[in-house]
Formats: C-alpha cells, sequence, structure tokens
C-alpha cells in the first residue's frame, strides 16, 4: 500500500535524525551531561554512576527504536517471522532496561518530585502496554497486537517530544527552563497516546 509505504518512509527518516542527533549530543558534544545537569534542581546526583547509567538509558532506548521501526517493515511478519518474532522479543528487552534504568534516574529528573512522579507513571504505563501487545499476539489476535504494539512504540518518542517541547517553551517563548521541562514531560503523557490512537485510526481507514 503506497500510502502505508511512504508513512514508514517518514517515520524511518525522523527515527534515523533523532537516533543521530542523540548520539552527537551525548557521545560526542556534551559527553559529560554538563548542559542539562546544570538545569538540575532535585536531588544531587553521584555523576559516575549516573552517567553510566544513563548512556545505558540511551543505549537501550535508541535500541528499542530501531527494533520497534524494523517490526514496523511492511510485510515483515508475513516473509520472514522467526526475525519479527526474535525482533519483537529484544523490543520487549530494551523497553523493560530503559524503565529500569529510568527508574534509577527518576528521583534525580529535573523538576524534582513532579516530574519524578511522572517519569515513574511512564515506567508503569510503557512496560504494561508492551506486555499487552505480546499477550494479544500470543492469542493469535494480530490487528490488536498491532495496535497495542503502536501504543507502545509511540514512547519511544518520549525524550525527542520533551526536548522540542522544552525549547519551543524555554527558547521560543521564554519560560524558565524548569517549568518548561515539567510541561514537556507532561505533555508526552498525554500527547503520545493520542499520536498513537491517530496511527492506529488512520492504520484502520487505509486498510479498508
Amino acid at each position: 500500500m503506497p500510502k502505508i509505504n511512504r508513512l514508514y518512509a517518514l517515520m524511518l527518516v525522523v527515527v534515523a535524525g533523532f537516533i543521530g542527533y542523540v548520539l552527537y549530543k551525548n557521545f560526542v558534544y556534551d559527553a559529560g551531561a554538563n548542559a542539562f545537569l546544570q538545569h538540575k534542581t532535585g536531588r544531587a546526583v553521584h555523576l559516575p554512576v549516573w552517567l553510566k547509567i544513563m548512556n545505558i538509558h540511551i543505549g537501550v532506548a535508541i535500541l528499542a527504536m530501531l527494533c520497534g521501526a524494523l517490526n514496523f517493515l511492511p510485510k515483515l511478519h508475513a516473509t520472514h517471522r522467526k526475525l519479527h518474532r526474535a525482533n519483537g522479543y529484544m523490543y520487549v528487552t530494551s523497553v523493560m532496561l530503559v524503565s529500569l534504568t529510568s527508574g534509577y534516574m527518576a528521583p534525580y529528573s529535573t523538576g524534582g518530585k513532579a516530574v519524578s512522579i511522572a517519569f515513574n507513571l511512564l515506567n508503569i504505563v510503557w512496560p504494561a502496554m508492551t506486555v499487552i501487545a505480546i499477550m494479544r499476539i500470543r492469542k493469535k489476535r494480530v490487528q490488536a497486537h498491532r495496535e497495542w504494539m503502536v501504543r507502545s512504540y509511540a514512547y519511544c518518542f518520549t525524550n525527542m517530544l520533551i526536548h522540542l517541547v522544552t525549547c519551543m517553551l524555554h527558547n521560543g517563548a521564554g519560560v524558565a527552563y524548569v517549568t518548561s521541562y515539567t510541561i514537556s514531560v507532561y505533555s508526552s503523557l498525554i500527547l503520545l497516546p493520542l499520536a498513537a490512537e491517530a496511527v492506529n485510526r488512520q492504520w484502520r481507514v487505509m486498510r479498508r
């Protein structure tokens, strides 16, 4: 289906661009996360440990984004089922590791307890949606599995949306950084599920 293929290609461009940005920013431009840490207002971090956990967090988040993108490849499930299944379990493992490392970093979140609560909520919702997707495919409910995977995969873009909204509010509108960051985190909890439902509705329409 040409329209689905075009949307998938657009998603790949966004994914590739964001991964390139994350790798450059976190491992080349600011490997010590100095720019980000200067805005910290909560608990003081134990820097060596925090940096290691953050780097693991970034690595598994990128892996989740790549695995999810691959499994949405049109016709992959029909032509390479073993690859689709193995890649799917790698995605699930990556999501769990992202949530685990995020759980460690949540108490140190910029914005303090309010933002920490939001991240911990995300650390519950994202794995839950992923597990539901697995349960659906085990019952051979392919369409339901795909829709729950879309809901799960939407959260791979959490960091991108947080940085985008923070930049718009802080650099564009002059809102204080901590306030901008707090708004962006809560915005992601609302906007990403809405985006996932929009994609699912569009998918249903295009497949009629």
